[in-house]
């Protein structure tokens, strides 16, 4: 699949859902209704971080279980970790910032990559080989709105995903810029609310995060 094939692909995905919460795994038990609780908010895109032992296992269980729910893998830190996940199933890969190694990797992978940025320096290692949709991260510390607002001069083709920082607050700030395909962050399914099993309250911030994203 080349680059602007893979472009397309995580247009796509976004397309019907901009929202993509950042799920931290730290119990097996907590994959299938934390996945049940954001699909009956309306969310199906979900990105399961690798900040914990339990992501890839996670990543591997939500795609036999819930095939219907679309399942990135994020803070993927090397080409070791995107091959764990490409073969666990994931349907996409996020990364906190970029290398060389993870550039040229998601060139030749089989699924797409969304690189991170928070510079327009980072953003042209990519862009140089093809790459057109990144993730901006941290997002609120790296300039947040104002960033966005500045990349859309140089880089008009180019569309971002913005997490770290992004709360129910701005989230309406930041989908409503044209060059946001979606935005992602742990608001939508907190840590306290996941390890308490309050699936309802975690239903309702996903309907919440879905209204919001509707208006902007």
């Amino acid at each position: 699949m080349s680059l602007p094939e893979k472009t397309r692909l995580l247009d796509s995905l976004f397309a019907s859902s901009r929202l993509l919460p950042l799920l931290n795994i730290e119990r097996m038990a907590d994959v299938l209704p934390l996945a049940d609780a954001l699909s009956a908010g309306g969310i199906s895109t979900l990105e399961i971080t690798l900040r914990t032992p339990l992501g890839i296992d996670a990543i591997a269980l939500l795609r036999a279980e819930r095939p219907a729910l679309t399942v990135g893998a994020g803070t993927v830190l090397d080409a070791s970790q995107f091959a764990a996940v490409q073969a666990a199933g994931a349907a996409f890969v996020v990364t906190p910032g970029v290398t060389q190694e993870l550039l040229e990797w998601g060139c030749d992978a089989s699924i797409p990559l969304l690189p991170g940025i928070a510079t327009a320096s980072e953003l042209m290692q990519g862009y140089r080989l093809g790459y057109r949709r990144f993730k901006v991260f941290p997002a609120e510390i790296a300039g947040g709105v104002a960033l966005l607002k500045a990349f859309a001069g140089p880089f008009r083709d180019a569309a971002f995903c913005p997490t770290g920082g992004v709360t129910a607050n701005n989230l309406g700030a930041y989908l409503a810029q044209p060059n946001v395909m979606a935005a992602g962050g742990s608001w939508i399914a907190p840590p306290q609310l996941i390890a308490a099993g309050r699936w309802q309250e975690i239903t309702a911030l996903a309907q919440a995060a879905v209204s919001a994203g509707q208006r902007a």
